[in-house]
């Protein structure tokens, strides 16, 4: 991306911030590339809309993989304390290039119908258990990366999800023990094609939701201890500043302790694993008339203390 088009996309940044910044103190962990730099990179973001500390320059033995980092565990976490408790040099936001948070997982778990108010929406009955699908780990891109309408679909709808970022491997996890498997959480956007989902592929999900660059992330992974309660989080969606979905996480049918115990019966969880929690009323396909996305329209993602993600549609 262009400086100037870094410049714009800043300027579109604070303009969609609707809820304060955060303090510098949260552990806001990213994944990003800058032109001096070789490669991805692994990164502290400075607050929510910040600039970003360069992790691999404070410590050089530290992975530059959000997976690999996670999978050590306590060892790099405390040396990314200790590169926020310093005073460090910060990257301009406008002179980095964020990437996903975590990249290459080895799965993506969504959930369907787990809000309550997006059942009512539908006027389905709220399920008695999770609805459990997926999406490949190719459709994951960045941040502020451009959403790709595939010519296959013409029903490419928009979905705001708060997503939760596995950081201990388990298997047969019990609620209780659930938040320490927990790395953190970011905002996910579950692009979807409609068509593809509810009435192609024998009416299987999975096609209509993992076209290449249906799931942007980010953008940061917000460590649990930074999070007041996810659980209690404004969460909205904005296409071309019109607030199109607009809801708490409080509405959530299954907490994400239910969630990973849940999963985990079925699969083990591993670091960098993401669960997408589903998403709240106002998507476009039950509007009236059905409403979709199209070439040129911006999406903005936004969750309370987590931050906003801002993708254009080509």
């Amino acid at each position: 991306m262009l400086v100037s088009g870094r410049r714009r996309l800043l300027t579109a940044l604070l303009q969609a911030q609707k809820w304060p910044i955060q303090p510098s103190r949260d552990m806001r962990l990213v994944q990003f590339q800058a032109p001096h730099l070789v490669g991805p990179h692994l990164g502290l973001e400075t607050g929510n809309g910040g600039g970003v500390i360069n992790l691999n320059a404070f410590d050089p033995t530290l992975p530059k993989t959000m997976i690999q980092f996670l999978e050590q565990g306590e060892v790099t976490l405390s040396v990314a304390r200790r590169a926020l408790a310093a005073q460090l040099p910060v990257l301009p936001r406008s002179e980095v290039t964020f990437l996903a948070p975590v990249t290459r997982p080895d799965k993506v778990v969504c959930v369907g119908m787990n809000y309550v108010d997006h059942c009512k929406e539908q006027n389905v009955p709220v399920p008695k258990e999770p609805i459990i699908f997926s999406k490949f780990a190719s459709s994951i891109v960045g941040p502020y990366d451009e959403v790709v309408l595939p010519p296959e679909s013409q029903e490419v709808d928009w979905e705001v999800e708060l997503a939760v970022v596995i950081g201990k491997k388990g298997k047969h996890i019990k609620a209780t023990d659930a938040m320490a498997h927990v790395a953190g959480f970011t905002v996910a956007h579950d692009v979807s094609a409609r068509d593809w989902q509810m009435r192609r592929n024998g009416k299987q999900w999975l096609l209509g939701k993992t076209f290449d660059t249906f799931c942007p992330l980010g953008p940061a992974l917000v460590t649990k201890d930074s999070v007041a309660d996810p659980h209690n989080l404004k969460i909205c969606c904005r296409v071309n500043g019109e607030v199109v979905q607009s809801s708490n996480t409080k509405q959530m049918v299954f907490k994400t302790e239910e969630l990973i115990a849940w999963v985990s019966q079925f699969v083990t969880f591993y670091p960098g694993d993401v669960i997408l929690t589903g998403t709240p009323p106002g998507v476009g396909v039950f509007r009236k008339p059905p409403v979709f996305l199209k070439k040129g329209d911006e999406v903005q993602c936004e969750i309370e203390e987590l931050g906003v993600i801002i993708n254009k549609v080509v």
